[in-house]
């Protein structure tokens, strides 16, 4: 490790001593139906669009490279907003009384936490246009709800191996009067890292208040200046610990991006509802990793992702390349925090070249393509109709979600020039090994009324306007 790195982290290290010590004062059924608004993060727009196009580029391989390899009633309705820097955000409220902070919403992830105490820092969020002072913090001082959680606390090992309890130092076996807290967190995404303490606190839905809810209180963090808000399948996720059965979203068009316009994510905890299906729906049913070793694979959506078709012909991938294989490695998730959708160099060449021998009226941009890491480009400034192959996907079960080409190709400003917005691993960097080879990102997923069902283990989706 290099020594500014180290530095790094001893500065990480002291911040997380100054966060127990700024909190250590801490250490001390009826169904209901919530809506929440989902929103983008405050981004001021680049005036250049290759600019933007590339950074989301980029931020969509680094999201894959991470994912691939880490180490009835409604109970909401919450507001969904759509953010330049490529992802969606909902704003949630913790503790008593009540304060309210972004969140990104990330189902490729379990951990809910947010920006810390008066002491947050974060580096490298220039990104973001903000600094540390601008950041909406939560300050546990200012809540009578918020406890520490302990390290004999069976909550504290969904962060930390099983065996947390056996390694709490100055603690009697069977003890109730231990004061060891959970070891910190330091968490790794695809763009940066957090790290911190866990606390208790209770959510504050407008209907609805759920104590003891376990989040994180990150005292720092590299490239993520707003909280996360994990919808994974792990234990300390959202759906996890408020039993959610159902929930779904429908992610308002990029083009509306950093504005006030916003769709709605829905919390559902009605365990009545059977296998009613929702009307217009198609579903296919998700695919369980058979590798129960890799925990954090385990918070993935996986769904059966059977063929390809561009201007309906079959793009030939060999089936293994599809398949989730025997060794926990291969299929395809869902995934909110990814931009762009990730494919793995050996689909995605196939998926390419399929469109470069179908679209003979356009020349390639190559100068473009070198720029924006992304293939193909066109060239459509001579044109007027502009006319692209459809790109559709077919799941297991026979769903099959045929995508708008704004889903797939993106024009920016006023360039005369299309880039495909798939992603893959360059030239310059080995293929990532290992991990899904597809990540179905939420730029594909525009426009789309989308499902997730955990009681009956469905993932489900129609094509609709998300305006309001």
């Amino acid at each position: 490790m290099a020594s500014s790195s180290c530095l790094s982290w001893l500065i990480s290290f002291f911040s997380l001593l100054s966060l127990l010590s700024s909190v250590s004062s801490l250490a001390d059924s009826k169904s209901t139906t919530l809506t929440i608004s989902l929103t983008q993060f405050n981004k001021k727009p680049s005036a250049d669009p290759w600019q933007k196009l590339t950074h989301l580029a980029s931020a969509s391989l680094i999201r894959a490279r991470h994912l691939k390899n880490p180490q009835g009633s409604v109970l909401s309705k919450t507001p969904l907003f759509p953010h330049s820097y490529g992802g969606y955000s909902i704003s949630l409220s913790f503790g008593t009384p009540p304060q309210t902070v972004p969140f990104v919403m990330d189902t490729g992830s379990d951990l809910v936490w947010f920006p810390c105490t008066h002491r947050y820092t974060c580096r490298n969020c220039s990104f973001a246009n903000q600094n540390p002072s601008s950041i909406p913090t939560f300050i546990p001082k200012l809540s009578s709800s918020a406890k520490i959680v302990g390290c004999e606390n069976p909550k504290c090992s969904w962060l930390h191996n099983s065996d947390v309890q056996s390694r709490c130092s100055g603690c009697e076996p069977n003890s109730r009067n231990c004061s060891q807290i959970c070891p910190p967190y330091i968490i790794t995404y695809g763009s940066g890292s957090t790290g911190g303490i866990l606390l208790s606190e209770t959510l504050d839905f407008p209907e609805k208040k759920v104590p003891n809810f376990i989040v994180g209180c990150s005292v720092f963090s590299t490239r993520q200046p707003s909280g996360i808000a994990g919808f994974g399948r792990g234990p300390s996720s959202i759906p996890s610990q408020l039993l959610i059965k159902k929930f779904s979203y429908c992610l308002l068009s990029h083009r509306f991006d950093d504005t006030r316009e916003n769709s709605l994510l829905v919390l559902n905890d009605n365990s009545g509802s059977g296998n009613n299906k929702t009307g217009g729906v198609t579903y296919t049913p998700f695919v369980k990793n058979p590798v129960t070793g890799r925990p954090a694979f385990s918070v993935y959506y996986y769904i059966g992702l059977r063929k390809i078709t561009v201007g309906g012909k079959k793009v030939k991938i060999p089936y293994n390349y599809l398949s989730l294989g025997s060794d926990g490695n291969g299929g395809t998730i869902i995934d909110s925090g990814s931009t762009f959708t990730f494919m793995e160099k050996r689909v995605f060449d196939l998926v390419a070249q399929e469109f470069e021998n179908q679209v003979k009226s356009y020349k390639r941009a190559l100068n473009m393509e070198s720029v924006t890491g992304l293939r193909p480009c066109f060239d459509i400034s001579e044109t007027k109709d502009v006319s692209l192959p459809e790109l559709v996907f077919y799941f297991k079960g026979g769903a099959k979600m045929a995508l708008p080409v704004a889903n797939y190709y993106s024009l920016f400003g006023n360039t005369g020039v299309v880039c495909m917005t798939l992603v893959t691993e360059d030239l310059v960097r080995p293929e990532i090994s290992g991990g899904p080879t597809i990540i179905l990102g939420n730029y594909q997923q525009q426009n789309f009324y989308v499902e997730y069902d955990l009681e009956n283990e469905r993932f489900g989706f129609r094509q609709q306007s998300c305006g309001k």
